[in-house]
């Protein structure tokens, strides 16, 4: 035996001490916050291991990736012959991202992982500084800025009836969000880059790292750190520091602009002078200016989709209307192009 081979064993045991206590560290918080979500009965969530983790994503190669953000970089990967989303909380704190949001992202998703346009939890390690999770594939990738495809360096880009699919599934997703628990559950972050794209095309919402229950019976909590992304954040929320439903339904009517009558715009883009121009103000503009008909007519419904995301962004909360409402409106559009 060399002089090294004990040495070698040695910090390989060290390395698997470190790694099992991570391991007890994450999974008691987990517990603990499963526990309280689900009045005492735990969701059973698969446990995968280090290893099987870096098997997939092959040590985690930039060429697998699928979305990139300052909290995580979401994988994609195979396990057991399935194919699998890995999300990947950065280490540490960054941005405001803590340990319990990252624990936060996994409950809710854990909560809703039989709705079909959620993006299903498997599973996730624990063997990491902050949890790795495990989600149901989505062959198709992701939606990017503009509200089209994006699946790596692929893009591709969607038809307007597509679209009106996509937006009335998440819509349904956010109804389930606000209305299918005892307590109201506020996404805040809604936007095209927390939409998955299954191989058939179905919306799965994502990202529940922001997500907030209001008190049960409550229709409103005064937030302590205000979250979201800039260009989809109600400006009622930013003013007052209240979380409400109608916080997701102004982020969603911003989302619907993108998505169906932005002409590949984002929320926010550069315009002239290098001054920043939002897709609000822009529809606003051309709708006011009666211009119309230069994006929209009677067949396709666009106008209907304009004056309903419109509605959506109204400033004053009480002349929003609910996600349910939202949903059932674009049902309806969606049927009359049939």
């Amino acid at each position: 035996m060399s002089s090294s081979e004990p040495k070698m064993k040695s910090q390989k045991k060290e390395r698997k001490g470190e790694r099992f206590e991570l391991f007890l560290q994450n999974g008691s918080t987990l517990l603990q916050q499963l526990i309280a979500d689900c009045n005492g009965k735990s969701n059973p969530i698969r446990d995968f291991s280090l290893d099987q983790i870096l098997k997939a994503t092959n040590n985690f190669d930039p060429c697998l990736q699928v979305f990139d953000c300052w909290h995580y970089t979401w994988y994609k990967g195979v396990i057991d012959d399935r194919n699998c989303m890995i999300n990947r909380f950065s280490d540490g704190e960054i941005l405001g991202l803590g340990e319990g949001d990252a624990y936060n992202d996994m409950v809710i998703s854990a909560r809703v992982s039989n709705h079909k346009n959620f993006l299903k939890l498997l599973g996730c390690c624990l063997e990491f500084p902050l949890p790795v999770l495990v989600f149901d594939g989505a062959e198709n990738g992701v939606l990017d800025q503009h509200g089209d495809a994006c699946n790596g360096n692929n893009k591709m880009v969607l038809s307007w009836n597509q679209k009106l699919k996509i937006a009335k599934e998440v819509a349904n997703a956010v109804t389930c969000l606000h209305t299918a628990f005892p307590r109201i559950i506020v996404h805040r972050d809604i936007k095209p880059m927390h939409i998955f794209l299954d191989k058939n095309w179905t919306p799965k919402l994502s990202d529940m790292l922001f997500s907030i229950s209001l008190p049960e019976g409550k229709t409103q909590m005064v937030d302590k750190v205000i979250v979201g992304t800039f260009g989809y954040m109600d400006p009622s929320y930013l003013s007052t520091r209240l979380v409400t439903e109608y916080t997701d339904v102004f982020s969603f009517g911003i989302l619907l602009l993108v998505l169906l009558i932005g002409n590949g715009r984002a929320a926010v883009s550069a315009g002239p002078d290098s001054q920043s121009v939002d897709i609000l103000g822009y529809v606003k503009n051309v709708y006011v200016t009666s211009e119309m008909e230069n994006i929209s007519d009677e067949r396709s419904r666009k106008r209907e989709v304009v004056e309903l995301a419109l509605r959506c962004c109204e400033v004053l909360r009480e002349d929003r209307p609910t996600m349910i409402h939202v949903a059932k409106e674009l049902d309806r559009i969606e049927k009359s192009i049939m």
